[in-house]
């Protein structure tokens, strides 16, 4: 009822008369960051979250005030209020904002408003591999000692601030989210697309609307470039009628701008030449597992050759890239030091499969994989898919992560472990370490997985 779309200059005019800003779900890691970027541009920010984190604690740390219970009365004082998608319009922050006239502005409608300061605005979109694209893209740029400015969705070490980076006005780069059509409230001028296929199904009712929707994002940068994978039919379905320069990148199409050739591997990892139009990038080496890995530098790649970055700075800046938080993050050994742990963020079949054929070849021993569905409507909508996803590896699955769902099918996590093979359900975090700890093996290797909160079993794994 409350929740308003503003334009880029009427979020301006709000802005010039506040002093504080309050962000309702502070402790999202995109809001977190917008929160940030907030109090070093001199505003007095505060928020509210329902459970403390690592996140809110470095927000409190940089003397952010956090609420950890939505209530009408944390607004008070609030000259302008920022929420995101996730948030109902009967969360009472939100409603005393409404009736109070506090100006109230959709969190990507504010980022598209940071992003439109900046000369080269680089969006990096897809169904997967955003938050590894553009991480592998700012530590390019970052080698390249240009300043960029990011926003990324996850935390990354090398970022001064975890997830986001403040830096000059000449370089932008962000992981330009789908859900809700977040990303069509952007301004990039280089606009990414890795990939287009079903997901969502909470908002997006088939794929023609998804494609609908990136097909309007692309066009947001027709005075641009887009730079897209022209390995993906969807994609390539995408962006047939862009009006901007089109640079296409690939490993398996014809007429691509930047392929990847001599692929070969030294271990786990992939090492290969990036043929480019000028050139060829010789013995690019990544620090990351998957094939999928090498379609994420050749995006970061392009993107950099475009905005004038040298090869060098490509070559060593795509080397750095060990993965961030949640992508194949390396946690410890567990199980009295038998078996390594990784954790993943992974939460669709494609990027189940993508993820577990790269772990494959880490993994001496047997690969476990414990994972935590993400939602009730994409378990429901993609289940055959899913129970496809863990050929070859022993599955635990956890119970569906609800997030912003009710359970209106019935699904459960107890159906995907009766059509998946060498797999098993475990109704509680609390079992499914004990069941690893009575089962894992020496030399075996475990992979914690899911977009919710099924990194709790990390720490519970680690505490022996």
């Amino acid at each position: 009822m409350y929740k308003c779309m503003h334009t880029r200059e009427e979020i301006e005019s709000i802005l010039k008369n506040s002093k504080n800003i309050f962000f309702i779900g502070i402790g999202g890691v995109s809001m977190s960051s917008l929160a940030h970027i907030s109090a070093k541009s001199g505003f007095c920010v505060s928020g509210s979250d329902r459970t403390e984190s690592d996140v809110t604690k470095a927000l409190e740390e940089c003397g952010v005030k956090v609420f950890y219970k939505h209530c009408a009365d944390n607004v008070k004082g609030a000259d302008a209020v920022v929420y995101t998608a996730a948030i109902r319009d009967d969360n009472p922050e939100l409603v005393y904002a409404g009736e109070n006239s506090i100006p109230i502005i959709y969190r990507a409608d504010y980022l598209g408003y940071i992003m439109s300061k900046h000369k080269n605005r680089i969006g990096i979109s897809g169904m997967h591999g955003k938050s590894t694209a553009t991480s592998m893209t700012s530590l390019v740029f970052l080698e390249a000692g240009v300043d960029p400015t990011v926003v990324s969705g996850a935390k990354l070490n090398q970022l001064e601030g975890g997830a986001y980076r403040t830096g000059s006005k000449e370089h932008f780069i962000m992981e330009a989210c789908e859900y809700c059509d977040s990303f069509l409230s952007f301004t990039p001028n280089i606009a990414v697309v890795l990939n287009v296929e079903m997901d969502h199904p909470d908002y997006f009712k088939d794929l023609d609307q998804i494609k609908s929707s990136f097909s309007r994002f692309v066009s947001i940068a027709d005075e641009g470039c887009a730079v897209v994978n022209w390995d993906d039919e969807n994609v390539r379905e995408t962006v047939r009628d862009y009006k901007g320069r089109l640079v296409k990148f690939g490993r398996e199409s014809q007429g691509l701008d930047y392929t990847a050739e001599n692929i070969r591997y030294e271990g786990a990892y992939p090492v290969f030449d990036i043929k480019k139009p000028a050139g060829t990038i010789e013995n690019i080496k990544l620090c990351v597992t998957g094939e999928h890995n090498i379609m994420n530098a050749l995006a970061a790649a392009a993107v950099a050759d475009i905005c004038g970055i040298g090869e060098e700075s490509i070559r060593m800046g795509l080397a750095k890239y060990t993965g961030a938080a949640r992508r194949m993050e390396y946690k410890g050994k567990i199980c009295a030091g038998k078996a390594d742990m990784y954790e993943d963020y992974a939460h669709h079949p494609t990027e189940i499969r993508a993820t577990l054929k790269g772990a494959k070849k880490l993994a001496a021993g047997t690969l476990w994989c414990v994972y935590q569905p993400h939602t009730y409507s994409r378990t429901a909508e993609l289940f055959d898919e899913f129970t496809s996803s863990f050929g070859g590896v022993k599955t635990i699955f956890a119970d569906i992560f609800a997030a912003r769902e009710t359970n209106t099918t019935g699904i459960s996590s107890k159906d995907l472990a009766d059509k998946t093979e060498n797999s098993v359900y475990i109704d509680s975090f609390e079992g499914i370490v004990m069941y690893l700890r009575a089962n894992v093996k020496e030399g075996e290797t475990v992979i914690i997985m899911g977009a919710g909160d099924i990194n709790k079993v990390c720490g519970m794994l680690k505490e022996e």
